[in-house]
């Protein structure tokens, strides 16, 4: 098997198997953070890039809140988490021209949270053939844009689109 070293992952992999306390989101937008990961924010959510990308701009909209379930979101928060899913397809749409996207939440450990008891909606661009040989039997993503490139790209696009 060939190896493609990705040192950049060791911090996520260390915090996931020690059970480092702390919410990914609340830390990203909490006192002190460098917020350099956020695109957007808004009044009760958030843009935030994924650190751990399946596709170049893959982006999480997510409440300010820590709360788990749709159920237990404001209808203000419901509103705003839309149009901010809303905004970032369109400015992706435009930014990177996909040919589809993959939208979705994943409430609870059984259907795939990662981040477990803080709602967020992943927006992952999709094009047709981006599953390659790489993803399928190498398991591992290319991503030919760094994240700070990324962020760079789709701030203003959706300062215009939101405002």
């Amino acid at each position: 098997m060939e190896r493609l070293w990705t040192p950049w992952r060791l911090a996520y992999v260390t915090a996931a198997s020690t059970g480092t306390p702390g919410c990914v989101f609340c830390d990203a937008v909490g006192e002190g953070a460098d917020g350099s990961l956020v695109v957007h924010r808004g009044a009760t959510c958030f843009v935030i890039l994924n650190l751990y990308p399946y596709n170049n701009g893959h982006l999480m909209v997510v409440p300010y809140r820590h709360v788990g379930r749709l159920a237990l979101l404001t209808p203000a928060e419901q509103a705003e988490l839309m149009q901010l899913t809303r905004a970032v397809e369109m400015a992706l749409q435009e930014l990177y021209a996909p040919h589809g996207f993959n939208m979705g939440l994943n409430l609870g450990k059984p259907a795939g949270a990662g981040v477990l008891d803080h709602l967020h909606m992943h927006v992952v661009p999709r094009w047709n053939g981006d599953t390659n040989f790489m993803t399928v039997v190498g398991e591992t993503r290319v991503l030919p844009e760094d994240l700070a490139r990324t962020g760079d790209r789709l701030r203003p696009l959706l300062a215009r689109l939101l405002t």
